[in-house]
């Protein structure tokens, strides 16, 4: 059963018939839309991935944290099979349909806050957080948006502008006017002058400097941050530093935006990560989320106060396609059993036991400078010195390379990609995470030589 499997690599990668589809691939698809592994998927089960010539894969990227409940779910294709008996897509705006609308009460219930809330869908992160900075605008009849450094929200114009980092937007300017850019409060990277307990205070002043120095807060519809930053390698802003954001929000009139794209649906050891947020006592005013919600269809969520998303007129948000049927049941069925076996649970569990790997392996090889653990957000970061911290991304690289030679996928992060993260399904079982686990090791410890 491929479900329990482990990886068996029994052909050169690419096989003989992967070379032949990704042959017509290269011919027919741009280039620059890329694809690291060398292997044409043929079937997948939990975390695990059968190409067309046989050989067996685990994944640990999960579609980039879109997989947390695993791929084929049988209550998940049941649920999706049983709509499509009944219709795939009325669309929102010309009939009502109790998917929405169930998925909607329910998200409201589930999205930290203690206010109430409504819920509209889209397709994409990207799209959501689009139409999340519209609804901040329209609400506070303010015009800028503060983003930050090493933040990623999506391709579009509007969050094109919103991400950091050059990859994704140098050839494609100019930017949307109005975007102003913080710095992020990143631990490791911060300057070594800089007392642990000095930490929070040095962003937050940064922060506020910025409104004495090129952006009046009267102007400052939002502030968008992730409560995890995915691109930038699983960094986590200090909890202390999330108090006093919010205060500094509700000084000034200014919405938080919580971008939980890549870290809901338990991928972090709660529904949302937020719910950390709440144990302090702070809420988000909108909230978006996305790729596991839906097991893999197209799907995306705001979740706002309501008196935020009623300030909206009829028409000012929607889309042809937002809240499809099919991806609304998808999405009720994945709450549902992510509610009902503890995937929270599920992702502490492998967030304990890799600490013990990622622990071990750092007191073994120098190259590791950190590692950064939440629930089953796992990522290492390479460095050439631990002293200078000098970013390593060529061991990240081979790091890469290696795991997938031998049948493990997963993927890199980081400004200068020196950064491996890991997103396996939440499903994964203790012996497939043993076997990653030491395939890891295996490669680390050779590319260390």
């Amino acid at each position: 059963m491929l479900k329990n499997a482990l990886p068996k690599i029994i052909t050169e990668l690419p096989g003989p018939k992967s070379k032949e589809i990704i042959s017509k691939r290269n011919d027919a698809i741009p280039s620059s839309v890329a694809c690291a592994t060398p292997c044409v998927i043929d079937k997948a089960e939990g975390c695990m991935i059968q190409d067309v010539d046989g050989n067996i894969f685990m994944d640990w990227v999960a579609g980039i944290g879109v997989m947390n409940i695993g791929h084929s779910n049988p209550e998940i294709i049941e649920a999706v099979k049983k709509q499509t008996d009944r219709y795939f897509h009325p669309q929102i705006n010309t009939f009502h349909y109790s998917e929405y609308v169930d998925l909607a009460a329910k998200l409201n219930s589930i999205v930290p806050g203690d206010f109430k809330k409504r819920t509209c869908f889209f397709n994409s992160g990207a799209e959501a957080n689009d139409n999340a900075i519209k609804i901040a605008r329209k609400y506070t009849k303010k015009t800028d948006i503060i983003a930050f450094s090493g933040g990623f929200h999506g391709r579009t114009f509007m969050t094109m502008t919103l991400t950091s980092g050059n990859i994704y937007k140098a050839a494609f300017g100019p930017m949307i006017p109005g975007v102003h850019r913080a710095e992020f409060p990143n631990e490791y990277r911060t300057n070594s002058n800089i007392k642990p307990e000095e930490l929070v205070d040095y962003y937050i002043d940064k922060l506020e400097y910025m409104f004495v120095d090129y952006v009046s807060p009267d102007n400052v519809a939002a502030i968008i941050l992730e409560p995890l930053q995915g691109e930038a390698g699983f960094v986590e802003p200090p909890i202390d530093y999330i108090v006093k954001l919010r205060a500094i929000c509700d000084k000034y009139n200014i919405l938080l935006i919580a971008d939980e794209v890549q870290t809901g649906y338990c991928r972090t050891g709660r529904m949302f990560a937020t719910e950390y947020w709440a144990d302090k006592g702070v809420y988000a005013d909108i909230v978006v989320s996305a790729k596991s919600l839906a097991a893999g269809l197209p799907l995306s969520a705001v979740t706002a106060r309501e008196e935020i998303m009623e300030s909206l007129a009829v028409g000012e948000i929607g889309g042809t396609y937002g809240g499809n049927a099919v991806a609304c049941a998808s999405a009720l069925k994945v709450i549902e059993i992510m509610e009902r076996d503890n995937y929270a649970q599920k992702a502490m569990a492998i967030g304990e036991q890799a600490k013990k790997f990622f622990a071990d392996w750092y007191n073994k090889y120098e190259a590791i400078g950190t590692y950064r653990i939440k629930g089953a957000m796992l990522s290492i970061e390479f460095v050439k010195d631990r002293a200078t911290k000098e970013p390593d991304p060529e061991m990240a690289s081979k790091v890469l390379k290696g795991c997938k030679e031998k049948g493990l996928v997963i993927k890199n992060a980081g400004s200068y990609h020196q950064i491996i993260r890991i997103l396996m399904p939440l499903i994964t079982n203790e012996e497939q995470l043993n076997a990653g686990m030491n395939i890891l090791e295996d490669v680390i410890k050779s590319c260390s030589k």
